[in-house]
């Protein structure tokens, strides 16, 4: 199984930027997609940003030109850089990887535990 850790989350003021890193570790064979999701209280988890093991990327209408999401493949990381940072971007985010299992080659995913983003007016 895969295991991720976050980091990178903070306050910060409107117009600002900040950077979210996670990195898997863990038992697998390789790393599919990998991802960004962020969840307001109240709301439904939604779709950041995702990027395929080949580069392929797709971001929420609501941070298209605002947030870059990249990967390391030879380190099974993935980074969020967030700019123009709004208020309305206030959430916990969480990253998330579709892997490989070993052996069976089947098709796992892992959550990471989530990082805060608070985005002040």
């Amino acid at each position: 199984q895969a295991q991720l850790v976050e980091s990178g989350g903070g306050l910060v003021q409107a117009g600002g930027s900040l950077r979210l890193s996670c990195g898997a570790s863990g038992s697998f064979f390789s790393i599919n997609n990998m991802g960004w999701y962020r969840q307001s209280p109240g709301q439904q988890r939604e779709l950041v940003a995702r990027i395929t093991s080949g580069g392929s990327t797709n971001y929420a209408d609501s941070v298209k030109g605002r947030f870059t999401i990249s990967r390391d493949n030879t380190k099974n990381t993935v980074d969020l850089q967030m700019n123009s940072l709004k208020p309305e971007d206030t959430a916990v985010y969480h990253c998330n990887v579709a892997y490989y299992q070993k052996i069976t080659l089947g098709l796992g995913a892992a959550w990471g535990q989530g990082t805060q983003v608070t985005v002040s007016s």
